[in-house]
């Protein structure tokens, strides 16, 4: 079990690397949205801290709701719903108690959510109000009293959402997509952003971002997907021509207000950063 003052601490980090390196239709120190700037998200990843420190005493539903609210209340825009979903139950299982490891305790977690979970999960929702939400047939959110448990409705949005999908692979894309693509690329770099922006893209290049697929249909996303693997084949950030693209795959993604943003792309960076510092610590990103 570890300390859950250090998992909030993780939490936080992993927030804060991941908005603070140069990704691609994503808000950074040299990038805003018009109605969210760096500044929010960096705010937004300290208010998440009590939240994320509470994982010993309080279910996962309970965890993305508080984080939700302690953000609204600082922020007041929705700036980090699903990376918080993500969080959560990673949390949670940091602090549980019993053997294995981290994803074999996360497993439990997930197998373990409830129905409270799901309608807690569903407030933070309503209460995030994010973008390009639609509405489903089923157990859709603004429900104020589903019956089912969190896991149950995660798996029924999974073909659609990636976030839900996390929950219903056991977190596939952040231990096997993610994780391996981070420890690879620092290993080879030095360069926790340049990792964390390697990473981004193959988890872009591999999953087609649901929420430009929730805002510009599913075959826009496909190919911003193929763009981003394009990029990988000429290096990435590591060459020069591969710098040239991601700068104009920026613009690209950049136009129309930020239609193309690969939002939950970010959020799934920020969940494997989140595993690697649970796992491994910040140290071995400081080089000391």
């Amino acid at each position: 079990m570890r300390d859950p003052r250090d998992v909030a601490l993780a939490a936080q980090l992993a927030c804060l690397i991941e908005v603070s390196t140069p990704k691609p239709g994503n808000v950074h120190p040299q990038a805003d949205f018009a109605d969210t700037r760096y500044e929010d998200f960096v705010a937004s990843a300290l208010a998440i801290g009590d939240a994320m420190g509470q994982a010993h005493r309080m279910g996962v539903g309970k965890i993305v709701w508080a984080a939700v609210r302690d953000t609204r209340r600082r922020v007041g825009v929705n700036t980090n719903l699903g990376l918080v979903l993500l969080l959560a139950p990673l949390a949670k299982a940091a602090v549980m108690q019993g053997g294995g490891g981290l994803r074999t305790r996360l497993r439990r977690v997930l197998q373990g959510l409830t129905v409270q979970d799901a309608r807690d999960v569903y407030r933070a929702i309503r209460l995030a109000k994010p973008g390009g939400l639609g509405t489903v047939d089923r157990w859709d959110v603004r429900e104020t009293r589903v019956g089912v448990n969190l896991l149950t409705v995660m798996r029924a949005a999974a073909d659609r959402d990636t976030v839900a999908r996390e929950y219903a692979t056991g977190f596939a894309v952040s231990f096997d997509v993610g994780l391996p693509c981070l420890q690879r690329s620092f290993d080879v770099t030095r360069d926790l952003r340049a990792a964390t922006l390697q990473t981004y893209l193959t988890i872009l290049a591999t999953v087609p971002d649901s929420l430009i697929a929730r805002k510009a249909g599913p075959r826009q996303a496909s190919e911003v997907s193929r763009e981003a693997a394009r990029i990988l084949s000429a290096g990435g950030a590591q060459t020069a021509a591969g710098r040239r693209w991601l700068a104009r795959f920026d613009r690209q993604l950049r136009r129309r207000r930020n239609l193309l943003n690969p939002g939950t792309t970010a959020d799934l960076t920020g969940a494997t950063l989140f595993v690697e510092l649970l796992r491994n610590g910040i140290r071995r990103f400081l080089g000391h």
